[in-house]
């Protein structure tokens, strides 16, 4: 064999081995991209995020144990990973009952709750996510019907605090055995029928006029009590004065007079047509 031969032969090597590596490479590529493809489509990763825990299920069984917040690791095909927020939630619900005197009311329940963190399996398990519609709703008017049967349409008005205070601890104790737990509770409006309001704006409107009235029977009276007092004062006044009133003293005040209309006299005779012409009997003045 020639050198020309060696050299035609080399460069189909050459030219194979190319080939080779090219289809090698492509092969290589293609496997990435189906690793790729694959990884994503199991997602053996999940995140649970701020506020949620994760509930567990193998193969649609719920396992005991909750995940908490952060990144997680699950076995593809058998677990499901189904997130429950355990932050705390509104629930506002209108419940209508019948007050102890048969007045009939309507009331509107504003409710703070969340689901127990440790045992968000448990609750998903036996509940689901819908809870509102399924415990919370039922148990709150189930309770408002219960305490509201206890009191009058008025107490209802009167004592609302404790009616609250009454509902919201009914209230925890019905929801906590499916460990739902209650933050805050809040009676927003107590509705009545129109005829019960009607009569209460009566007696409110008798009740301020009575007390305007008595309010100024109160201040007629002390006014008199002040008009009486300030009589007898005076009159204690003149009767004391009337008691240190004596002869000596009428004779003082007499020449206390004279004194004056002396000094005020300019020394001429008043002149009158008729009567007589006073003069002062300065004699008499000499006497005491």
């Amino acid at each position: 064999m020639g050198v020309k031969d060696t050299m035609n032969n080399l460069r189909k090597v050459n030219v194979e081995g190319i080939k080779q590596g090219f289809g090698n490479a492509f092969y290589v590529i293609i496997g990435i991209i189906i690793v790729i493809i694959l990884f994503y489509a199991l997602n053996p990763f999940v995140v649970i995020g701020a506020g949620e825990r994760g509930v567990v299920m193998n193969f649609g069984a719920v396992q005991p144990y909750v995940l908490d917040e952060g990144l997680h690791l699950r076995v593809p095909v058998m677990q499901k990973i189904i997130k429950i927020d355990v932050r705390i939630h509104k629930s506002q619900t209108d419940a209508e009952s019948v007050s102890k005197d048969l007045q009939d009311t309507k009331s509107t329940i504003a409710v703070n709750y969340h689901i127990s963190p440790d045992k968000a399996n448990k609750v998903y398990q036996s509940i689901g996510t819908a809870y509102k519609d399924r415990i919370i709703d039922p148990a709150v008017q189930e309770v408002v019907k219960a305490i509201t049967a206890k009191y009058t349409a008025v107490e209802l008005i009167t004592q609302r605090e404790r009616i609250r205070g009454e509902i919201k601890d009914l209230l925890k104790a019905r929801l906590s055995v499916y460990d739902i737990f209650v933050d805050d509770f809040s009676i927003i409006n107590f509705r009545f029928s129109k005829q019960f309001e009607q009569a209460i704006e009566s007696k409110q409107t008798a009740e301020q006029l009575a007390l305007k009235a008595q309010r100024d029977l109160e201040r007629i009276k002390i006014e008199a009590e002040q008009k009486i007092a300030s009589a007898k004062a005076e009159a204690e006044s003149l009767r004391l004065q009337k008691e240190n009133v004596t002869p000596q003293l009428i004779k003082l005040r007499q020449i206390e007079a004279s004194i004056k209309a002396i000094e005020k006299w300019d020394g001429h005779m008043p002149r009158m047509t008729s009567g007589a012409i006073p003069f002062i009997d300065v004699k008499s003045l000499d006497k005491d």
